[in-house]
């Protein structure tokens, strides 16, 4: 069945003379309502929950109290002829620039229709002679601001703004404000603008709760988004002046802070996956509680470092490990002297088998200098090298993985949806591409069809790892690139007596290696821009 698609959205300023919900307000902008009202709670919830969605200049909000209990709704909360509020959400806006904007508290309130039930004759007395509400058809936005103070950019300059929508034959959403003095209601003005913004998500919600929408990524499976943002935002603030001092020729605005993302994710992961439950939490930030949280007994070992941004900025927050790569960047000497020595020239050769191996010549060879017991393998669009991780991850008894992936390799050549093999799934006789419970536990996002190259490529790589004996846990991160999506592994699957996944990833390394295709790359000295 084909899917519907959703109306266009053709807003008009609202006419002169057009009823408002209160005295002094404006109804500014309208458009058609594309839903019943009964979806206009879900949809507006989305708006209340996810500010950050229409503005650049919010990182999320916070509940600070939810209630419907009349006798708890604060007198700021303004009086709606004909409308009684139903239920008050505190929320607290937090700026995604904290040192440039300051946080906003704001009451959130939804009204319903005042109704007089009907009643019977004999039924009808002074007891229950009372009103009743409808389901709400109203959001008002109320920004709480200290006499003397003023709004932050990112809030509209309005006392009240509200959300209405208005049934009918041809129900109508409409947008009204109760302006703050001098401020422009001109159709070029940034409030009117605004308001255009918000009544075009509000359509697209609506819709979107009829019609069961599926949002196609979801973020945030492994760590909480707020601990996440919390922690970003001081690690932007640490290493933000690489920016300033970027040695390579590529977008230092993208990979930096793309970086700086991934590498405060990674601190996240394992603080989750080697802490207790018996550690006390430390939620403050000032004091650097990072230092002191659980990380990989064998540190971590950044593959295919390239510019060593990652492996820098993990080492400058005092976690231990290597990066290695083919030849050294410009930008590595000009790193500390605790980031270059943490870089290493190293053609890492997959298919010997050391890790396989008691030979006393092994302990000497320099994988075991990166691959010490318990390091946990990061993959960041490590290119040849990205199917190897889940199968080395296993036989060099690491604690886990992460992989990025980009460009789609297989072992020892570029991967072919139509000709490269897949790996069974253990306990299924399906094909991991045609198993619907697998594929959609990978939180591929897209279109839902899964068809694409990039799409298949991902699904191939968790079904190689699950045949290495990982756990598939993916991840959507919160970075600035459009191949951002992770799949970790740092648990092991319960085996059986038919299962023996480290024979399977030697097994691997054994057919490699007998067909003689893949070339390890020669290190190169010489430093190079990329």
């Amino acid at each position: 069945m084909a899917s519907v698609e959703r109306p266009r959205y053709t807003p008009v300023p609202c006419e002169a003379g057009t009823t408002a919900t209160h005295e002094g307000w404006v109804p500014l902008v309208q458009c058609a309502a594309s839903f019943p009202i009964e979806v206009f709670e879900i949809a507006i919830s989305q708006l209340v929950h996810h500010p950050e969605y229409n503005s650049t200049l919010i990182l999320r909000s916070e509940v600070i109290s939810d209630t419907n209990d009349g006798a708890e709704f604060p007198q700021s909360v303004p009086p709606l002829e004909g409308r009684r509020p139903v239920r008050c959400i505190h929320r607290k806006l937090l700026p995604r620039r904290p040192g440039r904007d300051p946080s906003l508290e704001q009451y959130c309130t939804l009204y319903g229709v005042v109704t007089v039930p009907e009643l019977d004759a004999e039924e009808h007395s002074e007891e229950s002679d009372t009103d009743a509400t409808t389901m709400p058809d109203t959001l008002v936005l109320t920004p709480i601001v200290e006499p003397g103070s003023s709004l932050p950019y990112y809030h509209p300059t309005v006392h009240h703004l509200a959300f209405r929508y208005i049934p009918g034959p041809e129900p109508i959403l409409r947008i009204e404000v109760d302006p703050l003095p001098e401020t422009s209601l001109d159709l070029n003005a940034r409030l009117y603008r605004t308001c255009l913004a918000l009544l075009e998500t509000l359509h697209r919600y609506g819709w979107g709760a009829m019609t069961n929408y599926k949002k196609r990524v979801i973020h945030d499976f492994l760590i909480p988004r707020e601990q996440y943002q919390d922690l970003y935002l001081v690690m932007r603030e640490r290493h933000k002046h690489l920016v300033d001092t970027w040695q390579e020729v590529t977008d230092p605005l993208k990979h930096v802070f793309e970086d700086i993302g991934i590498a405060t994710y990674l601190m996240l992961l394992w603080k989750d996956t080697f802490g207790t439950a018996a550690e006390p939490s430390d939620n403050s930030l000032d004091s650097e509680p990072w230092k002191s949280w659980p990380r990989p007994p064998g540190g971590f070992l950044d593959f295919g470092c390239g510019n060593g941004l990652l492996t820098h900025i993990l080492i400058a927050e005092g976690y231990e490990g290597y990066g290695i790569d083919l030849r050294a960047r410009t930008s590595w000497a000009h790193y500390p002297k605790s980031t270059q020595d943490a870089l290493c020239v190293y053609a890492f050769d997959p298919t010997e088998e050391t890790a396989t191996t008691n030979d006393s010549d092994a302990l000497e060879r320099p994988d075991q200098t990166y691959f010490k017991p318990g390091t946990f393998i990061i993959g960041n669009h490590a290119d040849e090298l990205t199917p190897w991780l889940p199968v080395v991850s296993a036989l060099y008894n690491s604690s886990g993985y992460i992989s990025i992936p980009c460009c789609s390799w297989a072992f020892d050549k570029k991967y072919e949806r139509s000709s490269t093999p897949s790996f069974p799934l253990p306990g299924s006789a399906s094909r991991p591409e045609t198993d619907a419970a697998f594929v959609e536990s990978l939180n591929l996002g897209g279109d839902g069809s899964n068809k694409s190259s990039y799409s298949m490529y991902r699904i191939w790589l968790a079904s190689l790892s699950l045949h290495c004996g990982w756990k598939i846990e993916c991840e959507t991160l919160r970075i600035p690139s459009t191949r951002n999506w992770a799949i970790v592994g740092r648990n092991w699957l319960p085996a059986s007596e038919e299962d023996d996944y480290v024979e399977n990833a030697r097994e691997i390394v054994q057919n490699v290696s007998g067909r003689g295709l893949f070339k390890t790359r020669k290190p190169e000295g010489k430093a190079k821009d990329h």
